[in-house]
């Protein structure tokens, strides 16, 4: 026992900690080193169930009495006291506020061999920038489990059930002792022979396989909310796998993949675009034609507009997902298009207009020296 460490070392906390300042120490540590925020880290599952065990003795006004009075010794059994009976299940169900506050929804845990709700099945779907836009109904074709209509769920072959399962004694779980960072504790662990069902089938369905399920194609309808961004998913309830020993079935979980559009571009709510404009549009100003993502619209562009110019067009961009009434704007950037091939009357024109500017008159047949050297730019 001398390498384990002090439970207010663990979390962090003096010996005159309060509940509350427990309470917060152990959300610290348990967000942090979270199965689910660490898949496949076995340091950071370590350390997680280190600060659980922790905060169990520590939270419980009885257990941290003989925790302060004895120390470890309080549970190993060496200072007259029980082994204590360590099972992280009831850590969890103890807990359930902790965890919903962490994760969105408690975590207590029923027994094995309990109703058990189904997986959640993933998929996805296409749309495109207008489609996600404004939303619109799919069609899904996807693989889902029904129950087997031969065994009706229960795996066995028609004619007989399923048996109570002999080595857990129809529990569903085995309780074994070993030595852990409480000393010695009782583990409680899912029955490997009936995978927690409490039940085995000797004769299995011949239909299902004895898994009391079949796999069935089926077309589900989904509908795509106005505003959905790219990589958002929607939650079909009852869609998933089956719940085991009558549990509900679980969701349906679908992506939404939005293709990219050639003219619009999305940021929130709001959309971009660029526009070109003529060098006569910019100078004297004109109304041109928009495309949004409701159509066409007309805009004035003021004369003198700088090519890069940013306009907005207010409302007239993607709909909100939690209200469709709000809009969000579509942003445009005027580009002034520079001709890259030119006639000789244009080129003559545009040397006009040049000289025009520079305050010279063309008709006299006079020219500044510094029109004369740009002269071969237009030629």
């Amino acid at each position: 026992m001398a390498d384990k460490r002090d439970y207010y070392e663990v979390l962090g906390v003096p010996k005159t900690a309060t509940d509350a300042e427990l309470k917060k120490a152990y959300r610290v540590l348990a967000k942090k080193y979270h199965p689910d925020a660490n898949p496949g880290d076995k340091e950071a599952e370590a350390k997680f169930k280190e600060a659980s065990e922790a905060y169990a003795v520590l939270s419980d006004p009885d257990k941290r009495a003989k925790y302060d009075q004895f120390g470890h010794a309080a549970f190993d059994g060496s200072a007259g006291g029980q082994a204590y009976d360590f099972n992280m299940d009831d850590i969890f169900g103890s807990m359930g506020d902790i965890f919903g506050d962490l994760f969105g929804g408690g975590r207590s845990r029923a027994r094995s061999n309990g109703p058990m709700q189904g997986a959640n099945v993933r998929a996805s779907v296409r749309v495109t920038f207008e489609e996600a836009a404004f939303g619109c109904e799919k069609e899904l074709d996807i693989t889902l489990k029904d129950e087997c209509t031969s065994c009706h769920g229960t795996g066995a072959k028609p004619g007989t059930s399923p048996v109570q399962c002999a080595k857990c004694g129809g529990k569903g779980q085995i309780v074994y002792t070993q030595q852990s960072l409480f000393g010695m504790v009782r583990n409680v662990t899912t029955c490997p022979e009936c995978g927690g069902k409490g039940t085995v089938v000797k004769d299995k369905c011949p239909d299902c396989h004895g898994t009391g399920y079949i796999a069935n194609r089926k077309k589900i309808q989904v509908t795509i909310p106005a505003g959905i961004d790219n990589g958002q998913s929607i939650r079909i309830r009852g869609k998933g796998e089956p719940g085991t020993n009558g549990g509900p079935r679980g969701d349906l979980l679908v992506e939404v993949i939005v293709s990219p559009s050639p003219v619009f571009a999305r940021e929130d709510y709001n959309v971009f675009s660029n526009v070109s404009i003529s060098f006569a549009d910019a100078a004297l100003g004109n109304e041109i034609r928009i495309k949004t993502i409701d159509g066409e619209v007309l805009y004035d562009v003021k004369p003198g507009t700088q090519s890069g110019t940013r306009v907005r067009l207010k409302g007239k961009g993607i709909p909100s997902l939690r209200d469709s009434k709000l809009r969000g704007d579509h942003y445009v950037t005027l580009n002034v298009k520079i001709p890259e091939k030119m006639t000789s009357e244009q080129k003559e024109a545009l040397r006009t207009y040049d000289a025009l500017m520079r305050g010279e008159n063309p008709s006299d047949g006079t020219e500044g020296s510094s029109t004369k050297k740009k002269r071969g730019l237009f030629k």
